[in-house]
């Protein structure tokens, strides 16, 4: 893996360039992105060897590529990459989402798509940008591989080293799987912490609202600080699985809404009991 070209230096990819380097598996770690002061951290905080100068050049000597964008800017990405692939560089992705990834990957590709593997690391922070990149991100935590039947073996077997490397725990499931999954226990619990926050900021009190908010706001809303332009891209990517978990909630907060004015004790209580029992069992 001498060569690992990264589009997207921020806190996914500048951390696969900080775990890349500390175990030693490639000697050129190149970035690519579209904000220079953002590859200039880069540079600066060693996550990255230098910046791409030639990239028709560095796409066809990469032995890995990663695309670490937000998940609207693929497709533009992998037509840049394909007139300049080689057939020995393997493909890979870090997107939260991925049918819609895969889709493009296999129209824009074609013949080549069995060097791309979609990843998803389950390792995200509110925080973005090459300034918070982190060496351990990785270290304990689930990587999600979506190989399906064309897949090359080689590509899974290079990427899940690559991921291993880290001290990632690697699966495997189908990207149908995937975006149904992560709609409900990552995607929907994203949207509510947007809107919560937003629904404060159109109160004519915000401000006061703001100044008394304490721990139970932090740790509820902590992830509406992610980058809007990625939750935008993942929530439009992932739209049928996300507006179904959003029904599922309505009902749900429905049921609450019943109970609360009829003053059912009783059912608000079970509800809670049952809520708080499933999120302790879970801590643990």
């Amino acid at each position: 893996m001498n060569k690992i070209l990264i589009f997207g230096v921020g806190l996914i990819g500048g951390s696969i360039a900080l775990s890349t380097k500390k175990s030693g598996i490639a000697s050129d770690i190149v970035g690519v992105g579209r904000n220079q002061d953002n590859l200039n951290d880069a540079i600066k905080l060693k996550l990255i060897d230098r910046t791409s100068q030639e990239l028709n050049k560095d796409i066809a000597e990469a032995h890995i590529i990663i695309i670490a964008t937000p998940v609207a800017q693929f497709s533009s990405i992998l037509k840049t990459i394909q007139p300049h692939l080689s057939s020995h560089t393997i493909i890979t992705d870090v997107g939260s989402t991925k049918t819609s990834v895969i889709e493009s990957a296999k129209e824009i590709l074609g013949s080549q798509y069995s060097q791309f593997i979609g990843s998803h690391p389950i390792a995200g922070s509110e925080k973005h940008g090459a300034t918070a990149a982190h060496i351990d991100l990785f270290k304990g935590k689930n990587v999600i591989l979506t190989p399906d039947q064309d897949t090359s073996p080689r590509a899974k077997e290079v990427i899940e080293l690559l991921w291993k490397n880290a001290g990632a725990i690697v699966s495997n499931m189908s990207h149908g799987d995937h975006d149904k999954i992560f709609s409900t226990i990552s995607h929907l619990p994203h949207l509510l912490a947007f809107s919560l926050v937003d629904m404060i900021t159109q109160r004519t009190n915000a401000n006061e609202l703001l100044k008394f908010a304490a721990s139970g706001f932090k740790d509820f809303t902590r992830i509406a600080a992610s980058s809007p332009e990625m939750w935008k891209d993942i929530t439009l990517a992932n739209r049928e699985f996300i507006l179904e978990d959003i029904k599922h909630f309505e009902n749900q907060i429905k049921l609450l809404k019943e109970a609360i004015e009829q003053e059912d004790a009783k059912k608000i209580l079970a509800l809670f009991e049952n809520a708080s029992k499933t999120r302790s069992e879970w801590s643990r």
